[in-house]
């Protein structure tokens, strides 16, 4: 009983967190704007500057909004690699959707230059971007899936997802290689990952996209708890391992996939995040992580963006680099500890 109120205590403050750290997340920025005043244009549509309603509603409350979506999604994501794997440092990344990803928007930024001006403009446009990117990464996950699918190791599935990558980063430098600086500048920004140039627009067709990933993944909550004592156990149980793997490989491309095609690369928060859940609630049941992790995710990427924003100043930090700051420490501690245990 006595651990039962702890996580329903923390579970009340990790929901309270989100609600301060947003509302906070939309006063911060290079204009100042009060707390009380971010309350009455979002609650009582009524603030004291008409110029503050448009920063808050055209510009901060959608980023604020993407924050949560993306920060609870990638979580999530690491937290379903970490578990299939068996393996502490995978990441929402390892299947090499990124890579592909950042091939479909190499391709459409790098090769835009060898094409007539109007078509180049066409193609430059942040809609293609977000399609170049999202046709990148459907297009590795197909070759993936279709890999699983033959193959019995889930080992080897992480080896092909990490072969992909590397081939894929290859093609990437190849083209980078024979580009423009302007080109370069273009494709450097988008790697850094954005969450402030989304529409409304954008902003639904992802969270569409993160909330079905999610569906799947809470599918698998339980599926998840058997995976923990190994792949025989699990089979013991009368688990459709195969099927398992292939919604969760499923739910964590869609997650990843749409994230990175709307955001772009976003690092580090996918593969820390589980961790700092399984450190606080101090548990590997699956029914309670994964709604630590969703929070906590969510948590972490509006404390990310705050940051990047630099209060008070016009200047702003790219989200990757705030993220890659938060966990590279973490991940350093990671391997300190699993060397330590290994002796």
């Amino acid at each position: 009983m006595h651990l039962k109120n702890r996580n329903t205590l923390l579970f009340s403050l990790l929901f309270l967190g989100v609600v301060l750290l947003f509302i906070v997340n939309i006063s911060l920025g290079s204009v100042a704007i009060p707390v009380k005043e971010v309350f009455n244009c979002l609650f009582t549509n009524q603030p004291s500057k008409e110029t503050w309603q448009y920063i808050i509603l055209e510009f901060r409350v959608p980023k604020a909004i993407t924050a949560v979506i993306v920060g609870a999604g990638l979580s999530i994501s690491g937290l379903l690699m970490q578990t299939l794997f068996r393996n502490p440092l995978a990441g929402p990344y390892v299947l090499g959707l990124s890579s592909g990803a950042s091939l479909g928007v190499a391709i459409v930024i790098l090769g835009a230059g060898f094409l007539p001006p109007y078509l180049a403009a066409l193609l430059l446009s942040s809609y293609a971007i977000i399609m170049a990117s999202s046709l990148g990464s459907f297009l590795v996950l197909l070759a993936v899936l279709s890999i699983s699918l033959r193959l019995k190791d889930t080992m080897a599935i992480l080896i092909v997802g990490l072969m992909f990558g590397s081939f894929t980063g290859a093609i990437v430098s190849t083209l980078t290689y024979f580009s423009t600086a302007e080109q370069l500048q273009k494709f450097t920004f988008w790697s850094m990952g954005s969450l402030g140039n989304l529409s409304w627009t954008s902003i639904g067709l992802l969270a569409i996209c993160v909330f079905t990933g999610l569906l799947l993944s809470v599918l698998c909550i339980k599926p998840l708890n058997a995976l923990l004592l190994g792949e025989n156990y699990a089979k013991s149980m009368g688990l459709n391992y195969k099927k398992t793997r292939f919604i969760i490989l499923l739910a964590t491309s869609l997650l990843a996939g749409s994230i990175t095609a709307f955001a772009g690369p976003i690092a580090f928060v996918g593969l820390a995040v589980p961790h700092i859940a399984k450190l606080v609630f101090q548990t590997s049941n699956h029914q309670i992580l994964f709604w630590s992790t969703l929070l906590f995710g969510a948590i972490t990427m509006l404390i990310c963006d705050s940051i990047s924003q630099l209060p008070g100043s016009d200047l702003t930090l790219p989200i990757n680099a705030v993220t890659s700051i938060f966990g590279a420490p973490i991940v350093i501690w990671l391997l300190v500890r699993k060397q330590k245990n290994s002796r």
